[in-house]
C-alpha cells in the first residue's frame, strides 16, 4: 500500500515563518510590547490625557493593528501548530481581549488592554521559564495550601472561641479571625496592633501567637519558596539534558556525514587505482 504524500508548504508560507522566526523581528515586536505599556500607563493620567488624549488612542490602535497583523502571520506560517502552543494561545487571548467592544456592560472590559503588557512573558525566554516553574510547581503548592488552610481553620475557631468575646472586631467570626490570623501571618504591626492589646485581657495570649507564626510564616510558607525553587531547579536540569542531547544528537549527525564522505573518498581511490591498474596493464 503506498503512502500518502506529504503536504509541501508553500514558498510564501516558508518565507513568512523565516521572518516571524527572526530574532529582529521578535526584538521589534518586544519593543512595541513596552511601548505599549508605556501609553497604557500615560492614559491613566488626566492631564495627559486632557492634552493628548486623542493622538494616545490612535497610537495604541496603531499598536493593536500591528499585534493583529502579527498573530495572523504566525497563525499563517504554523498553521494548527499554533493552536497546539500554550504561549501562542496566550498571545492571541490577550490581543483578542482588546478586540471585544469595550461599550456598555463591555465597558470594564476596556481595563483589560493593559493585559497585553503580560506579552513580555512570552516573548522573553527567562521570564518564560520562570512562569513555566510557576505552573510546574502548582501540584506540590496545592498540597501545602491545603494543609495551611487546616492550620488556619484550627487556630481560626481557636481564636474565635477564646478571644472573640473580649475582641468581636477581630476575632467574632471565624471569617474576622481567619482575616486578623491572615494579617499575623503577614507580621503586619502584628505584636503592637493585634497581640499586645490581647495580652492585655489575657497575658499568656502569646502562646497563642507564637507557635502560630512559627508554624504559618516561617516554616509553611518557606515551604511554598522550596517548592518553587525546586521546580526551577528541576525545569532548569531538564533544559540542560535536552540541550545536551540535541548537542549529543548533532555531533553524531557529522559523525555520520564524515563517515559517509570517508566512504565516499574510499571508493574514489578505489576506482582510481583500479583505472591505474587497468592503463598500466594495457
Amino acid at each position: 500500500m503506498e503512502t500518502a504524500p506529504q503536504p509541501v508548504a508553500s514558498p510564501l508560507r516558508l518565507r513568512v515563518k523565516t521572518f516571524v522566526e527572526l530574532p529582529r523581528f521578535g526584538q521589534c515586536i518586544l519593543a512595541l510590547i513596552l511601548l505599549n505599556a508605556v501609553l497604557l500607563g500615560m492614559e491613566t493620567s488626566a492631564a495627559l490625557m486632557a492634552q493628548y488624549g486623542s493622538t494616545l488612542l490612535l497610537l495604541d490602535k496603531i499598536l493593536l493593528s500591528v499585534f493583529v497583523v502579527e498573530l495572523l502571520l504566525r497563525i499563517f506560517a504554523y498553521r494548527a501548530a499554533f493552536f497546539k502552543d500554550p504561549w501562542s494561545l496566550f498571545d492571541f487571548a490577550v490581543v483578542a481581549i482588546a478586540l471585544i467592544p469595550a461599550s456598555g456592560p463591555l465597558a470594564v472590559l476596556r481595563s483589560l488592554r493593559v493585559l497585553r503588557v503580560l506579552r513580555v512573558l512570552s516573548m522573553v525566554p527567562s521570564m518564560r521559564r520562570v512562569v513555566s516553574a510557576l505552573l510546574g510547581s502548582l501540584p506540590g503548592l496545592s498540597s501545602i495550601a491545603l494543609v495551611l488552610v487546616l492550620i488556619y481553620y484550627v487556630f481560626a475557631v481557636m481564636a474565635t472561641k477564646i478571644f472573640g468575646a473580649a475582641f468581636p472586631e477581630w476575632f467574632g467570626s471565624i471569617g474576622g479571625s481567619f482575616y486578623t490570623l491572615f494579617q499575623v501571618m503577614t507580621l503586619e504591626s502584628w505584636s503592637m496592633g493585634i497581640a499586645r492589646p490581647v495580652m492585655e485581657q489575657f497575658p499568656y495570649a502569646w502562646l497563642f501567637f507564637v507557635p502560630f507564626i512559627l508554624v504559618a510564616t516561617f516554616t509553611m510558607l518557606n515551604l511554598f519558596i522550596a517548592i518553587i525553587v525546586n521546580t526551577m531547579q528541576t525545569f532548569s536540569e531538564e533544559e540542560h539534558a535536552s540541550q545536551r542531547e540535541l548537542d549529543k544528537q548533532a555531533e553524531l549527525r557529522e559523525q555520520q556525514l564524515l563517515h559517509t564522505e570517508l566512504r565516499a573518498i574510499r571508493e574514489e581511490l578505489q576506482q582510481l587505482r583500479e583505472a591505474v591498474k587497468s592503463q598500466s596493464g594495457g
